[in-house]
């Protein structure tokens, strides 16, 4: 288990203990990118799209994990800012240019709290016709029900402000590879 000893402190805030190892993110990972492959094939025209800038390191992992042909592309979407507490205010900073057309959509997200960014996104993806829209995240938090509710989950995770692998506290500890409370 990694100690705390080390970039354990940015922008006067501390992490208080590891939640999730750099090992056990990689199995979870390396798992869920066996789970993706079955349920698809080729034919089904994979586009994986990952909501910036908290899944980017998932999302690079989980398509290595994948063993399928692909297509990558992001949104970037932002409710958090400078603040521990969703503002509830979803802003779309960068939409997709691929096509949805008659493709598998797998939708990849860091983490489900709230659920906003899911809820508000989602029927404006599923307009644009793909042929199954599935969502994808690395944590869930359990807070809320989602309709649909994630097909793929990683972990379920303790109702803590979490960073590390991707996961942020005002753009701080994205680049620690494991996941910590803050």
């Amino acid at each position: 288990m990694p100690t705390l000893t080390e970039n354990n402190q940015l922008g006067g805030q501390e992490l208080r203990r590891v939640v999730y190892t750099e090992d056990q993110i990689r199995a979870r990972v390396a798992a869920m990118g066996r789970d993706i492959s079955e349920a698809f094939t080729a034919d089904d025209r994979l586009l994986v799209l990952g909501l910036l800038k908290g899944s980017l390191l998932f999302v690079a992992d989980l398509v290595r994990a994948i063993d399928l042909p692909l297509h990558v592309d992001f949104l970037l979407a932002s409710s958090y800012g400078e603040e521990k507490v969703s503002s509830g205010e979803l802003r779309l900073l960068y939409t997709p240019e691929a096509s949805f057309q008659d493709r598998a959509v797998v939708v990849v997200e860091d983490i489900v709290d709230s659920g906003n960014t899911l809820k508000r996104l989602l029927p404006d993806l599923d307009a644009r016709n793909p042929s199954s829209l599935d969502v994808c995240t690395l944590l869930h938090k359990r807070l809320v029900e989602m309709e649909p509710e994630p097909r793929w989950v990683g972990f379920d995770a303790p109702n803590e402000f979490l960073v590390g692998y991707g996961l942020d506290y005002a753009e701080d500890f994205r680049h620690l590879p494991y996941i910590a409370s803050l």
